[in-house]
């Protein structure tokens, strides 16, 4: 199909734009944002898009965390004849300068969120290492992405409340990823949902004012990483940006008493490097966090991710983060606020993760779903 983005140059195969990846229905783009206040205050903001060309859908998430109540929003649209433009009903992208400036803003609508702001690069963009898997000879997953650092500024209203944000009390982070990704299926409501074994995770993004760390590992034995990519940029004296690739991570969590799922009280990370010395993270979860099942992350109510839900379609509910029932829809899956020290800084955060049944360390949680 025919789209007026084949007028523009950039074509990447024999084919209009409308098709990507071959034609796999699972290649999917997506953006992702946090920010957050570095005060203590209980607040974050949680956003993103995903765009699947083959399946003729764009869909988008905002949502924010206020203490121990997480509102959200979602949308999806068709995309006829505008695939570039990414917007979806109220909630709209716009990259203003690559890799330096990007703003989104949310007009007003039934969910009580809606902003304004600007994300501004506070250090280079890193690509991971491809993350590429196979299962009985069938290409699983086959996925590029980028991961970047930034500060904030602009306003914020939730909860009848509006917020200033300024890029010195507000840090934030973004990736941005594209390629056939792997389906995740964690929504009880729309069986089978999908079991997870022996396996440990954690994709973290540590931010200090002169150096930043991103790191994304897998592994089903401690020390013997399924897959680990990571970068460290760091501020130099004369302004200039130097970066280092992670080699080796190891990691001791103590985990907290959380009744209802999977909580991280403390962690030490010992990130060894292609050059230089190894250096040691000490992470403080801090009480706020964003379930990402309220932006669809494993499907929410029988609604997944790429699904075609109309030519627009939206939806908007606030979750009580105590509640039970609320956690156990929700599972494990989260964007968890952390406040980090090392090398005499302070800095801070955002980390996702996960511990399964089987996996030899960490028992107590594994008893929770790990995604």
């Amino acid at each position: 199909m025919l789209t007026p983005q084949d007028d523009l140059i950039g074509h990447q195969a024999a084919a209009p734009f409308a098709c990507a990846g071959g034609g796999d229905p699972r290649f999917t783009e997506r953006y992702w944002y946090t920010g957050h206040p570095i005060d203590g205050t209980e607040l974050l903001l949680d956003l993103g898009l995903g765009y699947y060309p083959n399946r003729g859908i764009m869909d988008a998430f905002a949502g924010v965390t206020v203490g121990r109540k997480q509102h959200n929003f979602r949308a999806s649209r068709q995309l006829g004849d505008t695939p570039l433009e990414t917007t979806v009903g109220p909630l709209r992208f716009e990259i203003v300068e690559g890799m330096k400036r990007h703003r989104v803003t949310l007009a007003d609508n039934g969910s009580g969120i809606s902003f304004d702001l600007t994300f501004e690069a506070t250090f280079p963009a890193a690509q991971e290492k491809q993350s590429f898997r196979e299962r009985h000879g069938q290409v699983e997953e086959d996925l590029t992405r980028v991961a970047q650092f930034g500060r904030w500024r602009g306003w914020l209203a939730v909860d009848g409340r509006r917020h200033t944000v300024e890029p010195s009390l507000w840090w934030g982070q973004r990736d941005h990823s594209w390629g056939l990704r792997s389906e995740m299926r964690t929504d009880e409501t729309r069986p089978p949902a999908a079991t997870h074994k022996n396996f440990f995770w954690t994709w973290s993004m540590f931010q200090f004012e002169e150096t930043s760390l991103s790191i994304f590992l897998k592994e089903r034995k401690p020390g013997l990483p399924m897959y680990l990519s990571g970068t460290e940029f760091r501020r130099n004296g004369d302004g200039t940006v130097s970066h280092r690739e992670i080699l080796a991570a190891s990691h001791d969590i103590e985990w907290a008493p959380d009744p209802h799922g999977q909580s991280i009280a403390t962690a030490e990370f010992r990130l060894e490097f292609d050059e230089g010395p190894a250096r040691l993270v000490r992470m403080e979860s801090l009480p706020t966090r964003f379930y990402l099942k309220g932006g669809l992350y494993g499907g929410f109510k029988g609604w997944n991710h790429g699904d075609d839900r109309g030519a627009l379609h939206s939806a908007h509910d606030i979750w009580d983060l105590d509640d039970e029932a609320v956690r156990a829809a929700a599972r494990t899956l989260s964007d968890h606020v952390v406040r980090l020290t090392s090398e005499g800084a302070t800095g801070w955060g955002i980390s996702e993760y996960g511990v399964a049944a089987g996996y030899p360390l960490y028992p107590h949680p594994q008893r929770f779903p790990a995604l």
